[in-house]
């Protein structure tokens, strides 16, 4: 029996590099949804609410698919850090984390609107930054340029070099798709990603 089509409602170029790892068909559709956040939102909660809402966005638009949608948000203390779009704010979230711990807080959702299938997990990564001085702080930015990652840290780069640990169940979600995550809820949808 064929297996649905696989959309990723995404335009992140992170994501698109990871879900093709796992070597299954998939088309690309831009979600769009407003990602303002709202008054008190904590950042897990406006995480999971952003990954399902862009889900469902695409999947209303195609509802014989499988669709993808992520999101993530790095929490500091419960302080949401978005992505900085500009050099400085870069260099102030990173001296805001140095010698912190960050949780990457990653939510994914799958669904399937003609199964009448939604699901929506978070795959939470706690990051230990270094005490960073300000002149690494200038090369690393300089030579990586980060400012569509949120928090400014990419870590499967340069970034590494700017942290002390990193603990996660789900190795990718810190890039930002957890691919333990998204190999079961595409089972549980309909799609098994050893089945050709």
């Amino acid at each position: 029996m064929a297996q649905p089509p696989l959309i990723l409602g995404s335009t992140s170029r992170y994501r698109r590099e990871l879900l093709a790892r796992l070597r299954l068909p998939f088309e690309v559709v831009s979600p769009q949804v407003d990602e303002t956040p709202m008054p008190g939102e904590a950042p897990a909660a406006l995480a999971l609410r952003l990954a399902l809402a862009k889900a469902h966005a695409v999947a209303a638009l195609h509802p014989h698919a499988v669709v993808i949608g992520a999101d993530q948000v790095a929490d500091l203390d419960g302080q949401a850090i978005g992505k900085p779009g500009t050099h400085e704010r870069a260099v102030a979230q990173l001296r805001l984390m140095s010698g912190r711990v960050v949780v990457f807080q990653t939510a994914l959702a799958v669904v399937r609107h003609d199964a009448g299938f939604a699901q929506v997990e978070l795959a939470p990564v706690r990051v230990h930054f270094r005490t960073l001085g300000d002149e690494e702080i200038e090369r690393y930015l300089q030579l990586e340029q980060p400012y569509d990652c949120a928090g400014s840290a990419k870590c499967e780069t340069l970034g590494i070099a700017l942290l002390d640990a990193i603990a996660s169940d789900d190795p990718t979600a810190l890039v930002g798709l957890p691919l333990i995550r998204t190999c079961r809820m595409l089972r549980a949808a309909g799609i098994d990603v050893l089945a050709r």
